[in-house]
């Protein structure tokens, strides 16, 4: 499995380039996974469905499985969050894992980056990004610099960027990488 990031700051569009860019990869023949980091408590199942119940009830940790899918949903009672590291650990085949947030970790990562956002670039205090997708040119940076809307040049860059993900995993555990 191959990784990269996708950083920026809320609002940039981070989960909206990264819903556009899963069918290109898919056209290419591409099994891809996202880790998406949530800095709020979030809910991926509906009150009053029996997981939802289960899980209300108590339950420290649901499984929902059927013929098409499965969702597991565990509760992290006084227990630190899952480092990057072990999350992708836990990710099934594929060939690309996407990672979207976990911006200050040391993973190779593409930055997104809106002018009309009204936040500072991350890329000239982050070494590990290496390009920026963008609605503006960034020629100082001296790292590739991709227009929003060019789907097939943010897929190339993409797939030439992507590292071993068993790499990563040994690099983020060696550094102790949390959230």
């Amino acid at each position: 499995m191959k990784v990269l990031g996708i950083s920026g700051w809320s609002g940039s569009g981070k989960t909206a380039l990264i819903k556009r860019l899963i069918p290109v990869l898919r056209a290419r023949g591409l099994r891809v996974a996202v880790i998406k980091h949530a800095h709020h408590a979030f809910d991926t199942d509906i009150p009053g469905k029996d997981s939802f119940e289960h899980r209300a009830a108590g339950a420290v940790e649901v499984i929902i499985a059927s013929a098409r899918r499965i969702a597991q949903v565990t509760e992290l009672q006084n227990v630190p969050e899952p480092r990057l590291a072990d999350l992708l650990c836990r990710v099934s085949a594929c060939d690309l894992a996407l990672i979207e947030g976990y911006k200050a970790e040391a993973h190779p990562k593409l930055e997104v980056f809106r002018a009309e956002n009204g936040t500072p670039p991350l890329h000239p205090g982050d070494q590990s990004t290496i390009a920026i997708v963008s609605d503006r040119a960034f020629p100082e940076a001296g790292i590739p610099c991709v227009a929003l809307d060019d789907l097939e040049l943010i897929a190339d860059l993409v797939v030439r960027s992507a590292v071993d993900g068993g790499e990563i995993i040994e690099r983020l555990k060696c550094h102790g990488a949390t959230q």
